[in-house]
């Protein structure tokens, strides 16, 4: 056995980079090739290998400190020949010698055993979030590196064991490993009132956390040009209310029919993924959800054949089933179906948000408020009323590309409603 000096190797062209995070810590056994320290730049993240396989005798860096190729990082008993030492060299911990105490303190969390399992900062960064244990995680890429694919795949089968198979208070799911969910008395600090959650968000609130969970979200953002459309609006809103119509046309019913036209030019936006199968459900039809604020909490009622339907006949269609949302007598048939859901909140403000999909669907389209803007023409600055668009989609499905190729012709159209009919 001797001791050795373990340094950053050449990174390229990072001088002086940070450290984010320490991956090992005395004590720990280590191989050659396993990722000792985060490191941070400007541009990007970056894991620092071993060059020894060994036991860590003494950490040289910390948290904070900068390094560059040359720094000691730390102080390592090689093993014999350069390879591993194997498992029992290093003490083993408590647990695994007996069943621990009902006394016993709870794990610090699953951060703590991240050292020996091999991923990037991005999927340790995520399966923190989720309350994972690398360590119980099977890795699918190079040299058995831990993919988000294969921490989302484990979290499914956790999920599917049920929340028997989770450690006592854990909150569920086989090895997640998640903390106690904080229990306090917030009497003492001052006034409370328990309020009972509506009836609605009893149901829709593990849906919302089934989906964010196990749905990759990427969310994509643009703006719409809507100056013509919203003039369009209002003059045809004046001409039926001269007419006595009892039409009111609303932008939301012009983004609905533009939103099929890019469906149509994307289908895979229009689908549903089958990854037991290995496939992806592709629909020929287009029946288009939109969330209903209702005093209870929001609703998604659909417009089914969207498609099929003029803009004034989902104008007509979108109130009567928003007025059947507000009273509470919308029926399971009026919710279900859905190919693509639109949320928007443009009567409320804001200027993007990430809607979460509304699963099995594989995109969801965000509206925000529309805003007047100095729009550069190439010759000079004019005011145009732009729309924000928010587009959150399943990277499973879509790859970025395609969700910008998405937004940027749905804007295109929304500027100009003429290019649906070529």
């Amino acid at each position: 056995m001797s001791i050795v000096e373990v340094k950053v190797p050449d990174i390229g062209d990072f001088k002086e980079v940070e450290i984010i995070e320490l991956m090992v810590k005395p004590g720990d056994t280590i191989k050659v090739d396993q990722s000792l320290i985060t490191v941070e730049s400007d541009k990007a993240s970056m894991e620092i290998p071993s060059s020894h396989a060994g036991v860590v005798k003494e950490m040289k860096v910390k948290v904070g400190d900068k390094v560059g190729e040359g720094s000691l990082v730390l102080l390592l008993e090689e093993a014999a020949g350069g390879e591993a030492l194997a498992p029992a060299a290093a003490a083993p911990a408590p647990a695994a010698a007996a069943p621990a105490p009902a006394a016993a303190p709870a794990p610090a969390g699953p951060a703590a055993s991240f050292s020996a399992a091999h991923a990037s900062p991005s999927v340790r960064k995520f399966a923190r979030e989720l309350g994972v244990d690398l360590n119980k995680v099977k890795g699918s890429g190079p040299k058995g590196r831990i993919t988000q694919q294969d921490v989302q795949g484990f979290v499914k089968s956790a999920l599917a064991a049920g929340p028997t198979a989770a450690p006592a208070g854990a909150g569920g799911g086989a090895g997640l490993n998640l903390l106690p969910w904080p229990s306090l008395d917030f009497s003492k600090f001052g006034e409370t009132e328990a309020q009972p959650l509506s009836r609605i968000k009893k149901i829709s609130g593990p849906n919302l956390h089934r989906n964010w969970v196990m749905i990759p979200h990427v969310t994509q953002f643009e703006e719409a040009d809507v100056t013509d459309l919203e003039a369009l609006r209002v003059e045809s809103n004046a001409s039926y209310a001269k007419a006595k119509s009892t039409v009111k046309l609303t932008m939301l019913a012009f983004v609905i029919k533009a939103s099929i036209a890019a469906l149509k030019k994307f289908p895979n936006f229009n689908a549903s993924l089958d990854e037991a199968n290995g496939q992806l459900i592709l629909k020929k039809y287009y029946n288009i959800g939109f969330a209903a604020d209702t005093p209870n909490g929001l609703v998604v009622p659909v417009i089914k054949d969207a498609d099929k339907k003029s803009v004034s006949q989902i104008a007509t269609e979108m109130g009567e089933l928003s007025a059947q949302a507000r009273d509470g007598k919308l029926s399971p048939a009026n919710m279900q179906g859905a190919t693509f859901t639109i949320s928007s909140l443009g009567g409320l403000g804001g200027t993007a948000f990430t809607p979460i999909i509304n699963a099995p669907e594989v995109a969801i389209l965000g509206l925000s408020k529309s805003q007047m803007k100095p729009v550069w023409d190439g010759k000079a600055f004019q005011p145009r009323l732009m729309l924000p668009l928010s587009l959150s989609f399943d990277h499973r499905v879509i790859d970025g590309a395609a969700g910008a190729r998405f937004t940027t012709y749905l804007a295109d159209v929304l500027a100009d409603l003429r290019k649906t009919l070529l």
